[in-house]
C-alpha cells in the first residue's frame, strides 16, 4: 500500500526540522515546502521533496498540497500568522488534503488576551469548523529558547529574563517534532489536541542550577525587569507586533500561566521525554563559559 504523502510547513525549523527527519526515518512520503532550496539540502538528501515557494502565496501553497494526504501547518509567529493560518486551511481543503495537524500552543484558550496564543486558539477554531481531520500539537515553553541566553551564559555565567519565580516543565523542539511525527503517521490522532510539556516543572533559579552541574561552574539566574527585557529584545525584533507578542506572553509564564505538567507525550510516544540536563549536555558547546 502506497504511503500518504505528507506536506510539511516549517520543516527548516526547530520543530519541523525534527519531524520531518522523524518522518523520513519512518519511511513516510514527505514533501517540504520551503522558501531557500539550500536550507533543506539535508532534507532532500534524506528523501524529502522540495517544493520552493513561500506559504503567503496561494500558488505556491496549491502547488506544494497537490496530491497530499496529509499537512502540518506550522508557521512563525507574525502578525499575519492567523491569515495565513486560515488561506492554508481552506487550501488544504480544496485540495483533498484529509489531515491537518497544526503546531499550536499550550496557552491558546478561548480566554486568551495575549496575542499569540490568542491567534493559534482562532486559528485552531477555523480548522475545526473545516470539516478536516485535525491534530493540534500543543507545546509550552522551548528548551531551545534558551539558546537565545548562551553568550552571557558563556561570558558572564549569567541568563536574564523576566520570568520572575515562575515555574515551566519547558520542552525540547525535538520532542515536539516527535509528537508531529506521530500524529502524521500513526493512527487515533484525529480529533486530539496533545498538551505537551517535559518532565520537569522548574523556576528559573533551578534551570541556573541545572546549568551549573552539567557547565560544572556556577550559572546565575537574573530576573530581568520587564522593561529592560523588552528594550534588549527590540534591538533583535524589528517588529512592534513581535516585540509587544513576546513580552506580553513571557508576562503571562511569569504570572504562573504555564505551572503544569501532562504525560501526553509519553502516552503518544511510548518514552520519556528529553530532560533539561541533557538538553544542555547536547547543547553544551554552545553553553560551556570560555
Amino acid at each position: 500500500m502506497k504511503e500518504p504523502l505528507i506536506l510539511l510547513t516549517g520543516a527548516t525549523g526547530k520543530s519541523g526540522g525534527p519531524a520531518a527527519r522523524e518522518l523520513l526515518k519512518k519511511g513516510a512520503a514527505v514533501r517540504v515546502l520551503v522558501r531557500d532550496a539550500s536550507r533543506a539540502v539535508a532534507l532532500k538528501e534524506a528523501g524529502a521533496e522540495l517544493v520552493v515557494g513561500d506559504v503567503a502565496d496561494p500558488k505556491a501553497v496549491r502547488n506544494a498540497l497537490n496530491g497530499c494526504q496529509k499537512a502540518l501547518l506550522l508557521l512563525p509567529n507574525s502578525e499575519q500568522q492567523l491569515e495565513l493560518e486560515k488561506q492554508f486551511t481552506d487550501l488544504a481543503k480544496s485540495a483533498g488534503v484529509q489531515h491537518l495537524a497544526k503546531l499550536s500552543s499550550m496557552e491558546a484558550s478561548a480566554e486568551a488576551t495575549a496575542p499569540i496564543p490568542k491567534l493559534h486558539w482562532a486559528s485552531e477554531e477555523h480548522i475545526r469548523a473545516s470539516g478536516l481531520a485535525w491534530t493540534m500539537i500543543r507545546p509550552n515553553f522551548f528548551m531551545q529558547n534558551l539558546l537565545s541566553n548562551a553568550p552571557t551564559i558563556k561570558s558572564m555565567r549569567k541568563f536574564f529574563l523576566p520570568m520572575g519565580q515562575a515555574r515551566t516543565a519547558m520542552i525540547d523542539a525535538r520532542d515536539i517534532g516527535a509528537v508531529i511525527a506521530e500524529a502524521l503517521s500513526g493512527s487515533g490522532h484525529e480529533g486530539q489536541s496533545y498538551d505537551i510539556t517535559g518532565p520537569e516543572l522548574l523556576d528559573f533559579h533551578e534551570v541556573a542550577e541545572r546549568f551549573s552541574e552539567v557547565l560544572g561552574t556556577r550559572i546565575e539566574y537574573v530576573d530581568q525587569p520587564p522593561e529592560a527585557y523588552r528594550e534588549m529584545l527590540s534591538k533583535f525584533l524589528t517588529s512592534e507586533w513581535h516585540l509587544n507578542a513576546v513580552c506580553e506572553l513571557f508576562a503571562q509564564i511569569a504570572a504562573g500561566g504555564l505551572e503544569r505538567t501532562t504525560d501526553t507525550f509519553r502516552q503518544v510516544t511510548g518514552r520519556e521525554p528529553i530532560s533539561l540536563t541533557a538538553f544542555i549536555r547536547d547543547h553544551q558547546g554552545a553553553f560551556q563559559p570560555d
